[in-house]
C-alpha cells in the first residue's frame, strides 16, 4: 500500500536507516552505549577538537520540532575568559540556591550527590554547550512546542556526547538569565541548559547514588 502522502507537494521518498545488525543487537549496543552515561563533574583539561562538538551539535539538530521550527541556538563556548565570566555568575545564583532558596527537602535530595556552589567544572571542562530556547524565529515569526522540541535536541546531543566518548553535565542554575547577557544573545532566546563538556578526568569518581536506575517495570507500562 502505498503512503497516503505520496502524492503530496513538497513531499519527498523517506530512505529509513537501516542497522548493519539485527534490530536487537543494534539497539542492545546502543543501550550499553548509553547505559555508561554519567554526570561527571571532574574533568580534564585535555583539549577536544572543535571538530567533535560539531558533530555533537549536528547530531543534536537533527531532532524533531514542532512545525519544524528548529526553535534552538547551541552556544560553544571554548574562551577560557568567557568560561570564567560564566563561573563567577553561577556561582552567585549557586549560592543563593544553597544558601537561601533551597528547602530543606530538596537539598536532603542532593545530599547524597556531593554537590555544593563551587562550579569549577565551568572552568576545566574544556567546552560548555549553552542550549538556548527560542521563543520566536530570528524573522519574527512563532515557534511550536519550543519546550519540548529543545528538550528532545538536549536528549540527542548528550546521547550523541556519550557516543563519541565524551562526557557530560547538564547544570541548570536559576535563573539562568545571566547566560543571556554574558553571551550577548538577542533576546527571543532563553538559556535551556549548561553542558560542560570534554573527556573525564583520570580516576573520576561519581556518586554511588546516581547509578541506580529504576528497572523497567516501574517505567514502562503495557497496555
Amino acid at each position: 500500500m502505498s503512503s497516503p502522502n505520496a502524492n503530496a507537494p513538497n513531499h519527498v521518498l523517506h530512505k529509513p536507516y537501516q542497522p548493519k545488525q539485527p534490530a536487537r543487537e543494534a539497539i542492545a549496543q546502543f543501550h550499553e552505549v548509553l547505559g555508561q552515561r554519567r554526570s561527571i563533574r571532574d574533568f580534564s583539561d585535555r583539549p577536544v577538537e572543535q571538530e567533535l562538538i560539531e558533530w555533537v551539535v549536528k547530531s543534536a539538530a537533527t531532532a524533531p520540532s514542532g512545525a519544524n521550527k528548529q526553535p534552538w541556538r547551541f552556544v560553544c563556548v571554548k574562551d577560557p575568559m568567557i568560561k570564567r565570566r560564566i563561573r563567577e555568575a553561577a556561582e552567585i545564583e549557586e549560592r543563593e540556591f544553597y544558601q537561601r532558596r533551597a528547602p530543606d527537602s530538596w537539598k536532603r535530595d542532593l545530599a547524597p550527590l556531593g554537590t555544593d556552589e563551587n562550579k569549577e567544572f565551568l572552568e576545566t571542562a574544556p567546552w560548555l554547550i549553552i542550549v538556548f530556547r527560542m521563543t520566536k524565529t530570528d524573522e519574527g515569526s512563532g515557534v511550536y512546542y519550543s519546550e519540548e522540541s529543545v528538550g528532545i535536541a538536549t536528549g540527542m546531543l548528550l546521547a550523541a556526547a556519550q557516543v563519541a566518548g565524551l562526557a557530560t553535565l547538564t547544570h541548570t542554575p536559576s535563573p539562568m538569565s545571566f547566560l543571556g547577557e554574558v553571551l550577548d544573545r538577542p533576546k527571543n532566546e532563553r538559556a535551556y541548559m549548561l553542558i560542560p563538556i570534554g573527556w573525564p578526568m583520570e580516576e573520576c569518581q561519581v556518586p554511588e547514588a546516581a547509578l541506580i536506575k529504576k528497572p523497567l517495570e516501574e517505567v514502562m507500562v503495557v497496555r
